[in-house]
């Protein structure tokens, strides 16, 4: 073997693998949700993340209301699931405003906003883009008024609009936000900043969970 193709192999060997660009080489030394989240969507994570969250969200509703939410008659439950499936959502104009399905403002305004950003945040931090995000929070905030609340209160047409509006405006901030403490170099800081933003994720990738 002549000198210049000894070179020339040495070279090709030493040589980075094209297929790797500058921004996979990012990837690699990226936090492991970053990873994850470019090899595509994980769809169980939220699912199983929102059937947790809404069971315990309705067993908070029958301790704080058990009128009408702790209510476990079939006949009660069949007439009140048949009402909600043959009657429109409730939106009320007359009342005041965000109260019109007959709850408090705070409820809708804080509450289902906040359940809003947690229907987006978390596909969207599984690698979901946005609107697949803004799919699933509006398909969860459905499921959420048609099958876990129905058997007490009626739908609430304002919380079915309301919930993935606010879920998306923000949950893409948290979004923003969660990915811009994951570049802070203190550990302990990024930590802390990261369980503010996320403090249920934080602990459920902490039990194993992926994203």
């Amino acid at each position: 073997m002549s000198v210049s193709a000894a070179l020339l192999l040495s070279l090709t060997v030493a040589s980075p693998d094209p297929a790797l660009s500058s921004s996979s080489y990012e990837e690699l030394d990226a936090p492991v949700e970053w990873q994850l989240e470019s090899q595509g969507p994980r769809w169980s994570v939220p699912i199983v993340h929102t059937g947790a969250l809404f069971f315990g969200m309705r067993g908070v509703e029958a301790y704080l209301w058990p009128d009408p939410f702790a209510v476990s008659r079939p006949s009660v439950w069949l007439s009140n699931y048949r009402a909600a499936y043959s009657q429109p959502p409730i939106f009320e104009l007359d009342r005041r405003p965000f109260e019109w399905d007959r709850d408090h403002w705070t409820i809708n305004v804080i509450g289902h906003g906040l359940l809003g950003s947690e229907l987006y945040f978390r596909p969207r931090h599984c690698g979901a883009d946005w609107l697949p995000s803004f799919v699933f929070a509006a398909s969860a905030s459905a499921v959420w008024e048609y099958a876990f609340e129905a058997n007490g209160v009626r739908p609430s047409g304002l919380d079915l609009a309301y919930t993935p509006i606010a879920g998306i405006l923000l949950g893409e901030v948290r979004y923003v936000v969660h990915r811009a403490a994951s570049r802070v170099g203190n550990p302990a800081l990024r930590g802390i900043l990261r369980a503010l933003v996320d403090p249920f994720g934080e602990l459920e990738r902490a039990a194993g969970a992926p994203c």
